[in-house]
């Protein structure tokens, strides 16, 4: 039986190291690993293989690995990283503007330069240097190879121009040049190219773990949402717990103003639940005894006791988290590409180094020219944008995507938005609201239409049909007596002393009352358009029509509207009658309606729109969508809908509100194309900038600073996403 492992991951520099970790862990017998340098996780699939075993394969490619429960509970963890940085700018400051202000450079200037510089190249590179070792130990090579090499050079050739050379002799000067100009390189040091680059690499990868936490802010986000304490009842006294001690069965008390502890069900009293955190409608909605609450949920009313049904990982709450951190996880298919890159470019580029030293070793040029462009290429060509090119944009993409309600299941999900042209809608539940509601009355000449709404009312209040409820309302004025049932037919019973009945027609002649033309006749108007009508008359004449039909939400003409702006072609589908959904669609504005079919004949449809070449994405909520979602390219579910509908769908729509289809696929295709976007610049950055850097074109202090710009550009174009807007 497989099971799953995540493992928390240390030591990672760069996506050539996610690259291992990934390959040791996928060589171990019956293991399936995805490893995700954004999150420092792995997400392990395994049959029966041991987690010491996983770990220990981990430990054996140079990193380290734990499990979540092992993370330490710091919430402020120390930053070694930003400290490093800071020592290291501060004494890279000087060292660099000594070398490019010449009126800077007093006597002996040098020699400050070297005892500012290489404190910045032997400490603040640290962990360049210990993953290269590592790397080198395995017989491999990553992006730090690239770092450590460069900067170990540069620092190299210093100390030997300053003690071997004359670049030592006091009154030594040297202008900063864009370009390498080519000598002997005796006179020549690089201590600004060292430090500067150590610095400059420190600020890029302070910068990326600074976003990669930023970009992690939803899900920590939907996890702060929770309840820290609650007050349980034991013994009929309230006593305050942590939330972790809460167990399933407990009674707990929410005052007015307090959060839900976790998912329950109301035991005693009634309150107003602010759900808008779950749902984004900022309508609170009434709750009594019986009645499901969510966890992180606001009560704004009155006392409430719950009796607690999910806890930790089961809670809704906490599955929404769940469902985006395995988006986050996940790889779409450019970040596969993207990792197998960086395994293999480390190599190539020191090749090319090499060959770039002796190229211009061999064309007779001076042993500085040959250095400094040999450690051009080791410095330019590291691939820290091409490893941050897709993780980022996913993270902050699903992220922002969680925020507005939108749980992406996983980032393939994002390549199946940009080919579809085609949504299919269910209609009950989704463009409609799912629940009968009071359309209109019809009364006979000489009749009070609020007379028959009272009586009908309260007829209907004795039923638990749906029909029967969506026409009593919540509370009528009048009640009756001598209520009956009739099956199949309708309600009898007497309302103020009269003798009433409500139901069909047939049920309505059999007591001798037939409806007058004009009922009749808005009777039939109302079947036509696939609404649902009901009869009702009093001592022994009919006296009205009611017409009864599930009401279209408010929001679903705009949403169609929005769709149809992405360039989508809208499709209704539903089990109901084609004259009920034609009169739906034309309200909304959806011209092609697929009609009376089966849960079964859902499926067909989807397929034979797929057949016809259409790339199909299907909103639903119920269980009878289920395979519809599944067999779609892309299937989204309102999260209003069935737990079933749910799993089978890639996206889940947290509102219910159709808009929110609109802005799932506008910020999928937009987190997408900031992927390729993000992806472009890396590629054409290191296709370009190689040759520059091996013609000598580039010095190797600017090399560094292009590079780690480079990634900031990468991470700063990712974080754009978090400005995206919803249309509600």
């Amino acid at each position: 039986m497989s099971q799953e492992t995540e493992l928390i991951l240390g030591g990672m520099t760069c996506a050539s190291c996610a690259n291992r970790i990934e390959r040791k862990l996928n060589k171990l017998d019956g293991v399936s690993a995805t490893v995700n340098y954004a999150t420092e996780k792995a997400r392990v699939t395994s049959d029966g293989v041991a987690t010491e075993d996983l770990i220990a394969a981990v430990e054996a490619a140079g990193y380290t690995a734990t499990l979540p429960a092992d993370e330490p509970a710091d919430d402020v963890p120390s930053d070694p990283l930003k400290q490093r940085l800071i020592v290291s700018a501060v004494l890279s400051i000087p060292v660099i503007a000594m070398a490019m202000i010449p009126a800077l450079q007093f006597t002996n200037w040098q020699w400050l330069s070297l005892t500012l510089a290489a404190p910045v190249v032997v400490w603040g590179a640290l962990p360049f240097h210990r993953a290269a070792w590592t790397n080198l130990r395995h017989g491999t090579s990553t992006m730090d190879t690239l770092v450590s090499m460069g900067t170990l050079a540069a620092l190299g050739w210093s100390l030997y121009a300053l003690f071997f050379g004359t670049a030592g002799t006091p009154g030594m000067t040297h202008p900063f040049e864009f370009t390498i100009a080519r000598t002997d390189g005796a006179n020549n040091i690089y201590l600004e190219a060292a430090a500067g680059v150590t610095s400059f690499i420190l600020a890029g990868r302070w910068f990326e773990s600074r976003s990669k936490r930023q970009a992690g802010a939803a899900l920590r986000a939907l996890m702060d949402l929770g309840a820290k304490t609650v007050s349980v009842l034991k013994d009929e006294r309230e006593q305050q717990i942590p939330i972790e001690q809460l167990v399933v069965g407990d009674l707990f008390v929410v005052r007015p103003g307090e959060k839900v502890a976790t998912d329950g069900t109301v035991e005693s009293g009634s309150s107003a639940v602010d759900r808008s955190m779950l749902t984004g409608e900022s309508v609170p909605v009434e709750v009594g005894i019986g009645d499901a609450v969510v966890g992180a949920t606001v009560n704004v009313g009155g006392r409430i006791v719950v009796r607690a049904s999910r806890i930790g990982s089961d809670t809704q709450l906490a599955q929404m988290a769940k469902t985006v951190e395995d988006a986050q996880t996940g790889k779409a298919q450019a970040q596969r590409l993207a990792d197998r890159i960086s395994g293999i470019f480390v190599p190539i580029v020191i090749a090319i180094s090499v060959a770039t030293l002796g190229f211009w070793l061999g064309a007779g040029s001076s042993a500085a020219g040959a250095f400094t462009a040999a450690v051009a290429v080791l410095i330019i060509a590291c691939p820290c944008a091409l490893g941050l090119a897709t993780p980022t944009a996913l993270m902050v993409g699903t992220g922002r995507a969680a925020q507005l309600g939108i749980l992406i299941k996983g980032p393939e999900i994002l390549e199946s938005t940009r080919r579809v042209d085609t949504v299919v809608l269910d209609k009950t539940g989704t463009v409609t609201t799912g629940e009968m509601t009071l359309h209109s009355v019809h009364v006979a000449d000489g009749e009070s239409e609020n007379t028959v709404r009272d009586i009908a009312a309260a007829l209907e209040s004795g039923s638990e049909h749906p029909i029967a409820r969506a026409i009593a309302g919540s509370n009528p004025s009048s009640t009756v007596e001598e209520f009956t049932a009739l099956e199949g037919l309708g309600v009898q019973g007497v309302v103020d002393g009269r003798a009433a009945v409500i139901g069909r027609r047939t049920l309505l002649a059999d007591w001798s009352m037939p409806l007058p033309t004009e009922l009749a006749d808005a009777f039939e108007t109302a079947e036509r358009q696939g609404r649902t009508a009901v009869a009702i008359g009093w001592d022994g004449t009919a006296r009205g029509v009611l017409v009864v039909s599930d009401s279209v939400k408010p929001t679903s003409k705009q949403a169609v509207a929005e769709l149809r702006a992405l360039g989508l072609t809208p499709v209704m589908l539903t089990g109901d009658n084609e004259a009920a959904a034609r009169t739906i669609a034309a309200e909304v504005g959806i011209d092609q309606v697929i009609a009376g079919v089966l849960p079964s004949g859902k499926v067909d449809a989807v397929r034979e729109l797929q057949a016809s070449g259409k790339v199909v994405a299907m909103v639903g909520d119920g269980i009878n969508d289920a395979a519809a979602l599944a067999t779609a390219d892309l299937g989204l579910a309102m999260g209003t809908g069935t737990d079933v509908a749910i799993e089978a769908s890639d996206l889940t729509l947290v509102r219910g509100d159709l808009r929110a289809v609109g802005d799932a696929i506008r910020l999928s295709r937009r987190t997408l194309s900031t992927i390729k976007g993000n992806l472009f610049w890396a590629f054409a950055y290191n296709v370009a900038a190689v040759p520059l850097a091996a013609a000598g074109l580039l010095n190797p202090m600017l090399a560094g600073a292009a590079m780690a710009l480079s990634s900031v550009f990468v991470v700063s174009n990712s974080l754009r996403l978090r400005r995206f807007r919803s249309s509600m």
